[in-house]
């Protein structure tokens, strides 16, 4: 366990650079992008965000970014390959992956815990997303613990810990004046080795602890009752206030739906990508033949919230919201995760 104060940061971000894309946690209304920044992302210009390192950001070490660092790991938009037609021939190129290793770092345990909801889709079901895992094996994290939260915040009552991420490579902790740095994994001991001489030596201030959170959600026992809400009247009662525009699906840092599709800049080569989709969205389950098993926005706002505090449970073995409070803060009519699952505990079932 090493420290810096606070005013030497930048020293440990300047070692790093040279040698990792080193993404920071960085204020909003910047004119500077990150690579897989996309013109909706762009479109929130207040939002605090990760970006690749640059001195002289304003880096934002308050409370959790505005926007995830999803997108670093599964872009909004990413190219899979292209298909260049030769006459009778069709050539197929995948899209180069990138070998560089990355940093991301002062990511909180909300944040944390949302990437170990993307391993399991997209890692350990069977089959491994080849675009995705390039990404996440080449990634260093260091975690910062919270010293404080917004209004909307409620990790807690997710079972995380502000202060504590176990599989970051690397914890970082707010003692006050200073920034306590302990290695959690051996990727982590030897980066922490690289930069020791800029380190005092070992802390024994406790981390500064954040205030108790406003908002406070008991899910102990809301997926079981689910299993038996599938008809319920909530859904009629809730879908109303619905607007569908997406911000909750968007922002979410465990929403992990996609669409594939593809451009054609002649009509002999065509790229395929794929780009986040919203389960909010009425063509989201449109069939080729026009059928839609989700036609209204009872059915769409039901399956949003059963996909994240039932089916997933199920499917990959926990609840999938993190607390972060991003939904809370930004949906238009209000209608987010924390008053629904309120709702649902206050809900009557038949037995």
């Amino acid at each position: 366990m090493r420290k810096i104060a606070k005013t030497r940061i930048d020293d440990v971000l300047r070692a790093l650079a040279p040698r990792y894309d080193l993404y920071v946690p960085v204020e909003g209304a910047t004119t500077m992008r990150t690579p897989t920044a996309t013109l909706w992302q762009e479109g929130l210009e207040n939002a605090s965000r990760f970006r690749l390192y640059e001195e002289g950001l304003p880096l934002y070490w308050r409370t959790n970014t505005g926007l995830s660092p999803k997108d670093l790991f599964f872009p909004q938009t990413e190219k899979m390959y292209t298909a260049i037609s030769q006459g009778k021939t069709v050539e197929i190129k995948e899209e180069s992956t990138n070998a560089w290793p990355i940093i991301l770092f002062g990511v909180r345990s909300c944040d944390i815990a949302s990437i170990d909801c993307m391993d399991r889709v997209f890692l350990q079901k069977g089959y491994e997303d080849t675009y995705y895992k390039n990404r996440r094996q080449r990634t260093l994290i260091f975690a910062l613990g919270c010293s404080t939260h917004e209004d909307t915040c409620f990790c807690t009552s997710m079972g995380i810990d502000p202060k504590a991420s176990p599989t970051a490579d690397v914890q970082i902790s707010d003692l006050g004046d200073a920034f306590g740095f302990t290695a959690q994994s051996p990727s982590g001991q030897q980066i922490l080795a690289s930069i020791d001489s800029l380190m005092s030596d070992a802390y024994t201030a406790q981390p500064v602890s954040p205030d108790p959170m406003l908002i406070n959600v008991n899910l102990e026992g809301v997926t079981e009752k689910l299993e038996t809400m599938f008809d319920h009247p909530l859904w009629d009662e809730l879908s109303p206030r619905c607007i569908g525009c997406g911000t909750c699906t968007f922002l979410c840092p465990t929403c992990y739906c996609f669409d594939i599709n593809h451009k054609s800049p002649t009509h002999a080569h065509i790229v395929k990508q794929r780009s986040w989709d919203s389960c909010m969205f009425v063509d989201y389950t449109c069939m080729a033949g026009g059928h839609n098993p989700r036609p209204s926005k009872t059915e769409r706002v039901r399956n949003r919230f059963l996909d994240k505090l039932l089916y997933n449970r199920q499917r990959h073995g926990r609840v999938f919201c993190v607390g972060c409070g991003r939904c809370v803060s930004k949906c238009p009519v209000s209608l987010e995760i924390a008053t629904v699952i309120q709702k649902i505990q206050a809900a009557e079932v038949t037995p």
